[in-house]
């Protein structure tokens, strides 16, 4: 067991500052782990979210040396151990205690995304005939666990706080999973260009970088649902057939 010295940000949406914890840290123990040993034996009010301890439920999101990450995937040997483990909550949210912050913004935004809607079957039987591969294309978009690590450190909510202009690469995720549905009709185009703010996404693949479950956020998902953004409206021959049409 070796010693190890954290900042940890206490506080309340009217403010807050670090303090400084030192505890015991034996082989094996991730972040989590540590908080919950200062949290039982320094810190008993040190408000704290989490849930599965797996990597699977997305509740102890937090900024880890200043990157966004999950409190039960990161491994303190992974860590500087010779300088303090800075711990804060996710700066793209208000804070409600401590290390917890308010994440209530992320369903309001998926409630006002259009939902699936398949076509008619395609036999009588009422089964659908789809291609594998394009089963396969949306896969990848439904391991997102909802940890929102990737909303906090987009720049576009973080920096500039556009939460009332702009979705996220989380709800990109989710338009293209329903978008790229062999079954879907659903038109979600206009949203996209009008009231989602795809347009301020400028594909940094900061969202990939931080992803848990190595969701190829920009280039399967945001790319892909630019370009039908610029095929309709921006498009020069498109334009001309609509202007004709």
């Amino acid at each position: 067991m070796r010693n190890v010295e954290f900042r940890i940000w206490r506080g309340d949406g009217k403010g807050g500052d670090f303090r400084t914890y030192t505890t015991g840290i034996d082989d094996g123990m991730v972040v989590l782990d540590a908080v919950h040993k200062i949290q039982a034996e320094q810190a008993n009010d040190l408000a704290v979210r989490w849930n599965c301890k797996a990597g699977k439920c997305g509740s102890c999101s937090a900024e880890i040396n200043g990157l966004p990450r999950l409190m039960c995937m990161t491994r303190m040997n992974s860590l500087p151990l010779d300088e303090p483990v800075t711990i804060e909550p996710m700066h793209s949210f208000p804070p409600i205690k401590d290390l917890v912050t308010d994440v209530s913004w992320n369903y309001e935004v998926k409630k006002r995304i259009k939902p699936f809607k398949p076509r008619k079957p395609d036999a009588a039987d009422g089964t659908w005939r789809m291609q594998q591969a394009d089963v396969d294309r949306v896969q990848e978009f439904r391991k997102c666990i909802e940890c929102f690590l990737c909303q906090d450190v987009c720049h576009v909510l973080r920096e500039h706080t556009k939460h009332d202009e702009f979705i996220g690469p989380r709800f990109f995720v989710y338009t293209a999973a329903l978008e790229m549905h062999p079954l879907d009709t659903e038109d979600r185009v206009p949203d996209l260009k009008e009231t989602d703010g795809i347009g301020y996404c400028n594909i940094t693949t900061c969202c990939r970088q931080v992803c848990p479950e190595h969701i190829t956020i920009t280039e399967n998902a945001i790319i892909p649902l630019k370009e039908r953004v610029v095929d309709r409206y921006f498009d020069p021959l498109t334009r001309l057939f609509r202007m004709f049409k």
